[in-house]
């Protein structure tokens, strides 16, 4: 078994918790070799020395004796002189100060030689990673366990080498081997791996990556799918009792069953935290990855709870995006115990234990960024049944800054907003575009808008001033938009169809045969045309009170632009013509889609809010009840300038469905999570405020009902 380093461990890289000291021997030691000069460090680990870590002066040689047990003030009081004993073997170090323990302090030590022994540090070698038998078990050979840490799997007889994993003990800022760091699993590693979780006695799982991201598999999906009830792996059977879906990430329910249908059969239940949102070489929102470490923490626990084992932390291959989630979770653990930080210090920890821990810049900063929201932010959830209390406090001036807490928290989210670039939103800065927009500074960056796919002639592009907004549930459940002018009807239609969208929600009524804001479906019964491409026809409509919907089918035409294009030829196949894929498609028949769109009539223009609440919330939970008879498809949400009112539609939303799933009320995070993909959404504290206004009035008149319904 290969030695498992001490927490916090880090030889020569000293910390502002390690106290340099110095030994010039006097007498003969027995350590092996001829005493010599040395130099070291004592390490302080949580308000206690774990150990002494000291290099010799001559041969660079690395030796460490644990020391638990002895808190700080044992060794040194301000502006007294102490002594301690440490025991090492069957010797001791007796250690003196001098000076108070303001800077690091110069000790003499003195040896009292009885038949010293000496643990030696490991040198970084990763031999067993790079045995031929086992290179084929790494999926980058950049990040690879160490042989001091690496996890050591029980051998299976007549097998060489099968104690070999890509997995390395992690210690946490509190606690040794918090963490097992590891690749994701792939079809030859997938057994090692659920022996692992079995051995070590997982606490859960959490997984940072895509199984398939771009055009590159990162990590096979080693739990049964939803049409598989369960499946063996080795010895173990791995079955889903339940899964639970968020926008940015998953929480499954895993079964594991040891040698099921025999006498030794033991049965054990983890949970595997899965973030969906993570792209390879990119970091994700910090708002998102807080919540979902609070997620993970909410049934994990602290250092100090009794979980069975360590917290399996893998992404592709174990490498930068493991590394940034165990330094946002081991420093924000710290915080809770001790109200710091020590971000370079454990990056420096974490790339002694693994390699490839943190491989960018960027990926470092986001960990600084991340700490920052938290310490800002602090904690913006609630229970849902403190809201009507929560809102009169909100309510109240501080008699410093004058303000309440609804304009602190718009102000902070404010501040937090991101700000895009000309660059970001080159598409919609197009030439061929720029007529699309009826604002030109509210255009959508190219990252986060719908790219349209249905071809409607040469002289239309992919483009639409529309967005993607995250909803509580679902990433990109919302597709923010602008009411379209004369030439982009259209493209309203292709959005729709090409995204499958099951609702459109128009938040504003203009006035009729207005010029400039053009009528995009057909009110009559009669089918119109909008495009070159799509034919709208009516189904259904019920008219509410302040409610108006229509059930419409999309027709699509392909066309067949043949003369349009030129022929294109090859030198010596001049009578073979090369055909583009889209002339391979005209004629080919395009599916109608079923839409149902809904329009609020009781928010005029030029008002901040509606003149009935009641309405709106009605509205929501009309365009939820549609959604679960279809197949939940995103919903297209209309303003008059794509900006005001449709932040509140989807802040208010998310809000609710939190309220339903958790019981808990966040509309600071709701708010600031519309806001990401366009900063002008929720566009002053009238509205911000209005969010609160809805969740209440749906939790005192709604809720209750909703819950009946549910169950």
């Amino acid at each position: 078994m290969p030695v498992r380093k001490s927490p916090n461990i880090m030889p020569v890289e000293i910390s502002p918790s390690i106290m340099h000291w110095s030994y010039h021997p006097t007498e003969s030691c027995q350590w092996g070799y001829h005493p010599t000069s040395y130099i070291g460090a004592i390490i302080q680990h949580h308000n206690a020395v774990v150990a002494i870590v000291f290099q010799d002066c001559a041969s660079g040689a690395i030796t460490q004796h644990n020391a638990s047990g002895h808190s700080p003030n044992n060794i040194m009081r301000l502006g007294q002189s102490t002594n301690i004993n440490i025991p090492v073997g069957n010797g001791k170090w007796e250690m003196k100060s001098q000076k108070p323990l303001v800077t690091p302090v110069a000790l003499h030590i003195s040896c009292t030689p009885v038949r010293l022994t000496a643990v030696k540090v490991e040198t970084h070698s990763c031999r067993h990673a790079l045995k031929h038998a086992n290179k084929e078990k790494n999926q980058n050979p950049k990040c690879i366990p160490y042989d001091y840490n690496r996890v050591v799997l029980d051998p299976i007889p007549d097998m060489p080498d099968s104690d070999y994993i890509n997995a390395s003990y992690v210690d946490s800022l509190l606690k040794p081997n918090a963490y097992i760091v590891t690749q994701g699993p792939t079809e030859a590693t997938v057994n090692e791996f659920w022996r692992m979780i079995w051995q070590e006695r997982a606490s859960c799982i959490v997984m940072l990556t895509k199984t398939f991201d771009f055009i590159k598999v990162m990590c096979m999906q080693y739990w049964p799918s939803a049409k598989v009830k369960s499946e063996n792996y080795g010895d173990l059977n791995i079955s889903v009792k339940g899964e639970e879906e968020l926008a940015n990430f998953h929480i499954r329910t895993i079964r594991i069953v040891y040698k099921i249908g025999t006498e030794e059969e033991q049965e054990r239940t983890l949970l595997q935290f899965h973030y969906t949102e993570w792209p390879c070489h990119t970091c994700p929102f910090s708002n998102a990855i807080l919540e979902f470490r609070r997620r993970m923490r909410s049934v994990v626990g602290s250092y100090r709870t009794a979980q069975e084992g360590p917290i399996v932390v893998h992404c592709n291959d174990g490498g930068g995006r493991s590394g940034v989630y165990l330094a946002i979770d081991a420093n924000l653990e710290l915080s809770e115990e001790e109200d710091a930080f020590d971000v370079f210090g454990y990056l420096k920890m974490l790339r002694q234990s693994r390699k490839g821990m943190i491989e960018t810049l960027d990926q470092y900063k986001f960990v600084y960024d991340t700490l920052e929201e938290f310490v800002v932010c602090g904690v913006s959830w609630f229970p849902v049944k403190e809201l009507s209390q929560r809102l009169k406090q909100k309510s109240m001036k501080d008699p410093v800054t004058k303000l309440n807490e609804y304009q602190r928290e718009y102000q902070q989210i404010c501040k937090q907003t991101p700000r895009f670039t000309i660059g970001d939103c080159a598409g919609g800065h197009r030439g061929d575009n720029r007529e699309k927009n009826r604002d030109v500074l509210i255009v959508p960056p190219d990252n986060f808008r719908p790219y349209l796919t249905s071809f409607q002639g040469n002289t239309f592009t992919d483009y639409i001033n529309a967005v993607f907004v995250d909803g509580y549930t679902k990433p990109r459940e919302y597709i923010v938009t602008e009411w379209p002018l004369k030439h982009t009807l259209g493209d309203i239609w292709s959005v729709v169809y090409d995204y499958e969208c099951s609702a459109v929600v128009v938040l504003c009524v203009p006035p009729h045969n207005s010029q400039q804001y053009p009528s995009f479906w057909p009110e009559g019964r009669h089918s119109k045309k909008y495009g070159p491409v799509f034919t709208i026809d009516h189904i259904s409509h019920n008219h509410y009170t302040n409610i108006k919907t229509w059930v419409f089918r999309i027709n699509k035409k392909s066309l067949d632009n043949r003369r349009e294009r030129p022929v294109i030829t090859l030198p010596g196949l001049e009578h073979r013509r090369i055909v583009s894929l889209t002339e391979l498609m005209a004629g080919v028949k395009a599916p109608p889609r079923t839409v149902q769109l809904f329009q609020l009539t009781c928010w005029p223009m030029g008002h901040r809010v509606p003149t009935s609440t009641n309405s709106l919330v009605e509205l929501m939970n009309m365009v939820e009840r549609w959604r679960q008879r279809t197949d939940y498809g995103p919903v297209v949400v209309i303003s008059q300038d794509g900006r005001g009112r449709c932040g509140v539609y989807c802040a208010a939303n998310a809000c609710i469905e939190q309220v339903i799933q958790h019981g808990e009320v966040d509309i600071f995070q709701a708010v600031k999570t519309v806001r990401r993909h366009r900063p002008q959404l929720i566009e002053n504290m009238t509205e911000y405020k209005y969010c609160y206004d809805l969740v209440l009035h749906y939790v005192l008149h709604y809720l209750n009902k909703d819950l009946k319904e549910k169950k």
